[in-house]
């Protein structure tokens, strides 16, 4: 464990990759062929082979595509990426500001007089080929199916992912897979269906209660799984992987070969349930009218964290603060400008790797200084590796996979004297976090609703931020994980058990970034004293517990409500954490804590 298998490119080897992708165009008579980041499963991580967006162009994001034609190439972002993009890729691919701009407007806009535009079938949902289908029609642009052309070219392509499967035990996952199938089976019947296609990785690690390692720092194994009504579930995937838990699954569990998959689901009876979000066009194509979207069974159960994965993840996060803790203990003893952003990042890791329930990390660890800071999934490389000068804030972004719960957590540290703009800029940030983890609001409410709480403070001073202020967080699965999330664009009402990321920031390109993320889990409320219970309310109660860097803050900018929330955590960060701690650790601590 412990190793990234991220296929990265220079810039330089795009045009000459891009030159042969053309070149497979013209042979199949395409006027263009779409490069998503994504693999078969429409998961948020790809393993390496499936890393063609980033082999082909040199943008490393976890989100975004490129759409290449004939005389132009267009590599579309979304707000997280803007600055990096522009590092990462060579002046023959145009960055794309998506969803501003969408795919088929863009087309219509390159294609006046139309052109046939190839995809693979397997990495693309039905949702978005037939929305884009739509938005297409009458424009002359058709959408070709066809043998994915970036293979063709990609001569040392990895080979699949081959890792074994383990189970996922009882005591951290808090049900039994035979409960987990009964009940989505009962969901099934109720709605009329007779079946459902799984693809997401993450919902058959939970439904089976099995985890695997296909995809750095995410524990899931690729496949594909049919849950019947009738409460029976078959589970494609390579025999080498499932050798160790064949007797887990148990007698309920059909296993099979994933070369199986396409004819078991063309002789499906209907109704058939997908989530046309994520399920590949191909796996439509091959239910054709037996297919309807009613969601992946797996989602919102999977979500709602029950009381055993709840108090895993809590504990798993006390155990974690340990290692950040220390590293930031660390960290304040050394003199600015030895330090450089790679050796924060070993530091971090190698304490993490003190406890002997990790994993593995649950994502790149980010550790942007100054103007790296800014770039919002920064990622420290050879060429970028910066020393934390004088007057820099540090953005510390990372987290753990445990065996009880994952973990994720932001700091943005001071690197001693920092100036006046900077403190305002964090206070801020700072105020919008603390305002949604005070939150309370009726049941009912989606991410959309409330999102708005934590941006409030930038925008009173003209500021925002491009991203989301939380997304949901797996137990003991992906550090990102749906439907949940705190964002503009999140309909899913938040629920008891849903665990989410509680993360404002502010990125001032070129000069510094700020972010500050605790994790957080919805709960029912308590009725407040001499309240009534017209409404069913929902609070958060948090996870985390690190302190927030009292040198970044501005006193004076607080109001007493906030104050004595910041106060309040800090104490509960003593309690909780200091006793585990090393003396050195606990002495930084008793000043990190210390009441403002």
């Amino acid at each position: 464990m412990f190793q990234s298998f991220e296929v990265t490119a220079r810039p330089e080897q795009g045009p000459p990759r891009l030159a042969a992708l053309r070149e497979q165009m013209v042979q199949e008579g395409l006027d263009g062929f779409l490069i998503p980041r994504a693999d078969a499963h429409q998961g948020e991580y790809v393993a390496a082979r499936d890393e063609r967006l980033a082999w082909l162009t040199g943008f490393t994001g976890s989100a975004g595509f490129c759409a290449a034609l004939r005389d132009v190439a267009g590599v579309f972002i979304d707000g997280r990426y803007r600055t990096q993009v522009k590092a990462q890729v060579a002046a023959d691919f145009t960055p794309v500001p998506w969803p501003e701009v969408c795919l088929s407007a863009w087309l219509k806009q390159q294609l006046p007089n139309g052109g046939k535009i190839g995809f693979d079938p397997w990495l693309h949902a039905a949702g978005q080929i037939s929305g884009t289908l739509s938005d297409l029609e009458g424009s002359g642009i058709e959408l070709v199916r066809c043998e994915n052309l970036v293979d063709r070219i990609w001569a040392d392509q990895p080979a699949p992912p081959m890792n074994p499967v383990k189970a996922h035990p009882i005591e951290f996952a808090g049900e039994g897979a035979d409960s987990k199938i009964a009940r989505l089976a009962e969901d099934l019947r109720r709605a009329g269906h007779k079946a459902a296609v799984i693809t997401l990785p993450d919902s058959i690690m939970w439904l089976l209660n099995i985890r695997g390692s296909d995809i750095a720092y995410n524990p899931v194994a690729h496949g594909f799984a049919i849950l019947h009504a009738g409460g029976q579930v078959d589970l494609f995937m390579a025999a080498e992987k499932l050798a160790g838990v064949r007797d887990h699954l148990g007698s309920q569990v059909t296993l099979r070969a994933v070369g199986d998959f396409l004819d078991a689901v063309a002789a499906l009876a209907g109704p058939v349930q997908v989530d046309a979000a994520s399920v590949p066009q191909i796996v439509a194509d091959a239910l054709g009218d037996a297919m309807t979207d009613g969601g992946d069974p797996c989602a919102l159960p999977k979500a709602c964290k029950n009381a055993a994965e709840i108090a895993g993840s809590a504990e798993a996060h006390l155990r974690d603060a340990v290692a950040v803790i220390e590293t930031l203990c660390w960290l304040d003893q050394q003199a600015p400008g030895s330090v450089t952003e790679t050796q924060v990042v070993t530091r971090l890791e190698e304490n993490r790797r003190k406890d002997n329930a990790l994993q593995d990390i649950s994502f790149d660890t980010i550790a942007g200084t100054g103007p790296n800071g800014a770039i919002m999934h920064y990622r420290v490389t050879e060429e970028t590796d910066s020393r934390l000068e004088k007057g820099h804030i540090l953005v510390l972004d990372s987290g753990g996979q445990y065996l009880d719960g994952t973990t994720d957590i932001t700091r943005t540290i001071a690197i001693d004297d920092v100036g006046t703009e900077e403190k305002t800029c964090f206070t801020r940030v700072l105020k919008g976090m603390i305002a949604m983890s005070m939150l309370r609001w009726p049941a009912g409410l989606a991410g959309r609703d409330i999102e708005c709480v934590a941006r409030v403070p930038l925008w009173s001073a003209g500021q925002d931020f491009n991203h989301g202020v939380g997304h949901g967080v797996g137990a003991y699965l992906s550090v990102h994980e749906g439907p949940q999330r705190l964002s503009k664009v999140s309909h899913v009402p938040l629920q008891p058990g849903m665990i989410l990321s509680n993360e404002p920031g502010y990125y001032r390109e070129g000069a510094f970034g700020i972010r500050i993320e605790n994790l957080v889990v919805v709960e029912d409320a308590p009725l407040l004293p001499g309240g009534d219970a017209e409404r069913a309310m929902l609070n958060w109660r948090t996870l985390t517990y690190v302190p927030i860097d009292r040198r970044l803050i501005m006193a004076d900018m607080l109001t007493t409500d906030e104050r004595d929330w910041l106060n309040a955590y800090h104490r509960d960060v003593a309690e909780k954490i200091r006793p585990r701690l090393g003396h050195d650790a606990q002495l930084w601590l008793d000043a990190a804590t210390a009441p403002i």
